[in-house]
């Protein structure tokens, strides 16, 4: 029973893990689309990974690792850029009161939220797209630099790879504090967070089953992220999409709650009801 679930996890996982960036963020990216808008959508998601897997890319020569992470890799490169061109596109108008259409991708109200040359919270789409070219470029020249030193271009090698991973492992960080400072998943796809999920528990049964080359690297930085994501569904338990609090006050007229500092709670039928009574008391009177 154990080789055939074994054997049916090293079929099936590789093509899931080729298939989740479009299973992931598919979803997302029409969400956003169809509703012209991104807020509540940590735009630190494609930054993170896109760094991790360009870094990835480039670890594979000196690590040899299963080829299906080199292919998810690539595949994920191409989602998240049409995700972040899509993002940009609909993000919210700043916004002097805050609320979603300050977060993330203005300059937060707190001077303690702003960033070091306001990196990745640039008004301008510019900026992103150079930030990614430059990576990329970046990368590159560091590939033909080292590669013909075989031992620095190894050590070169495992610090980048250990670098990406770490980076991906912490994808789920800012989306939790954006969930946890607005009280709210509202803007998050409930669909992201099942595949994550999905993909952890698929991955960590892969991981340390496969006859495959799987690095240590992949594994640990895998356990890591799978617990921020069990974090993250627990949020969605805790907050839900955060729509209950606007519908409750649309289903609820103002003039129905107490009013502060009063001590009992006046409709506005009994509120007309004791104007009518004191307009006859005075006109008996």
């Amino acid at each position: 029973m154990w080789w055939w679930l074994t054997a049916l996890s090293g079929s099936i996982t590789p093509l899931f893990l080729v298939l989740s960036p479009i299973l992931s963020y598919g979803d997302q990216a029409h969400s956003m689309h169809k509703a012209k808008s991104s807020a509540g959508f940590s735009l630190d998601i494609p930054l993170i990974m896109l760094v991790a897997s360009l870094l990835r890319i480039f670890y594979y020569p000196g690590a040899k690792y299963d080829t299906a992470l080199l292919i998810q890799s690539l595949v994920m490169v191409g989602v998240q850029v049409v995700l972040l061109k899509i993002a940009l596109d609909h993000r919210p108008a700043p916004s002097s009161r805050g609320g979603d259409a300050a977060v993330p991708f203005t300059k937060a109200q707190d001077e303690e939220y702003q960033r070091p040359y306001n990196f990745w919270q640039w008004k301008s789409p510019k900026p992103y797209w150079q930030f990614v070219l430059y990576l990329f470029a970046g990368l590159v020249v560091c590939q033909i630099l080292f590669s013909p030193f075989e031992s620095l271009y190894m050590s070169y090698s495992s610090l980048i790879g250990y670098i990406g991973l770490s980076i991906e492992a912490t994808l789920p960080i800012p989306q939790i504090l954006i969930n946890h400072k607005s009280r709210s998943c509202k803007g998050f796809r409930l669909s992201v967070l099942a595949m994550w999920l999905a993909g952890d528990a698929m991955k960590m049964f892969w991981f340390f089953t496969s006859s495959s080359e799987i690095p240590w690297s992949f594994k640990s930085c895998g356990i890591f992220q799978a617990c921020c994501d069990s974090y993250l569904g627990l949020q969605y338990l805790m907050y839900g999409s955060g729509e209950g609090v606007s519908s409750a006050i649309k289903d609820h007229p103002l003039h129905d709650y107490p009013v502060s500092g009063s001590h009992s709670v006046v409709t506005s039928r009994e509120g007309a009801a004791a104007r009518r009574t004191s307009n006859a008391d005075k006109r008996i009177s």
